[in-house]
């Protein structure tokens, strides 16, 4: 396949970016209204997020600590 048939990505949505998210937390058990707030905060890095709760961190504090 030649370049001229490779059609750009669009970039995701928002709305899509936070789905994502979400459901990457809710999959790893978190409770609903905390995977909804990790989720929706701008400055916490989903993969740094992952790693603490993989290491114990209970859910309520990971803003905190990555915000």
């Amino acid at each position: 396949m030649s370049a001229a048939h490779v059609q750009p990505l669009e970039p995701a949505s928002t709305d899509d970016m936070l789905r994502a998210r979400f459901e990457v937390l809710a999959e790893w058990g978190i409770p609903l209204s905390d995977a909804r707030a990790i989720a929706q905060s701008a400055t916490v890095e989903i993969v740094e997020a992952l790693d603490l709760l993989r290491r114990g961190c209970p859910a309520d504090l990971v803003i905190p600590i990555l915000g």
